[in-house]
């Protein structure tokens, strides 16, 4: 197999394990995990991010028709006391609850406690969940955003590899590697933002978004090293640096 091939393969294998593991380490991933209640183990799944145009329906599996629960939420960050809603039999086994939809950017904090006879839990135990409520957006511009950074990601592997060539070819792969950054990160970036929560920018020089600085970073970084392959100065270098930076960038959780 020639190495260019196995360059490729491997910036691709790169981008999807940082891919996957930018979705399952954000703070809008899923909560999930069990407890134990009666000798079994409750299942759970809880939502850490909605949108603002629909109410969320939390469902927890009992395993058990005469287990039921509460479910209590109020505004993240207030001391009000919880409201609390009873949960309903959904289905077999399952009781339901909603929580009412709130404006993008709005955050509510809950949790349920099960109970049988005078057995209790809660879910999570000792925890609260957050959730943050955000307007929708739509594929036409969710998918290029997506697979925009995640194309830039993996020409910049691809490009940073090229250190490990006797006669690399920097200049084509670096260029590409801006220019798709560019689109996923800014213009696609920007409507993204915009649809979902109301803001174009949040980073620097306006805002401490950590999502948009790393991008900003990042797109910086391979902007100076493009200039300093350009000038012929220790370009290889330059290329990996700028790769290992977006990787670190892109291992940093989405939306912290």
């Amino acid at each position: 197999m020639k190495r260019t091939t196995i360059f490729w393969i491997l910036a691709f294998l790169i981008t999807i394990v940082s891919a996957l593991f930018q979705r399952v380490t954000g703070p809008t991933y899923p909560l999930s995990g069990t407890v134990d209640f009666e000798g079994k183990k409750i299942a759970y799944k809880l939502e850490r991010s909605h949108n603002s145009d629909k109410n969320y329906m939390v469902k927890i599996c009992t395993k058990d028709p005469f287990t039921h629960g509460v479910l209590y939420f109020r505004k993240f960050g207030n001391v009000e006391n919880f409201t609390a809603v009873d949960m309903i039999v959904g289905g077999k086994d399952t009781i339901i609850a909603e929580m009412p939809a709130q404006q993008r950017l709005q955050k509510l904090e809950y949790f349920i406690m099960i109970f049988k006879g005078d057995l209790t839990t809660t879910i999570p135990l000792n925890n609260k969940v957050v959730i943050r409520f955000k307007d929708s957006v739509p594929l036409w511009v969710l998918i290029p955003h997506i697979f925009a950074m995640f194309f830039a990601m993996m020409l910049s592997t691809r490009t940073g590899l090229e250190y490990f060539s006797k006669e690399p070819k920097l200049e084509k792969l670096s260029l590409w590697t801006i220019i798709i950054l560019f689109i996923g990160g800014f213009p696609l970036g920007f409507l993204m933002n915009g649809l979902a929560f109301g803001e174009v920018w949040g980073g620097f020089p306006f805002g401490s978004d950590v999502t948009d600085n790393k991008t900003q970073i990042a797109f910086i970084f391979w902007l100076f090293a493009f200039y300093m392959i350009k000038k012929n100065k220790q370009p290889k270098l330059w290329a990996l640096l700028a790769a290992i930076l977006l990787i670190i960038a892109y291992s940093i959780p989405h939306s912290i």
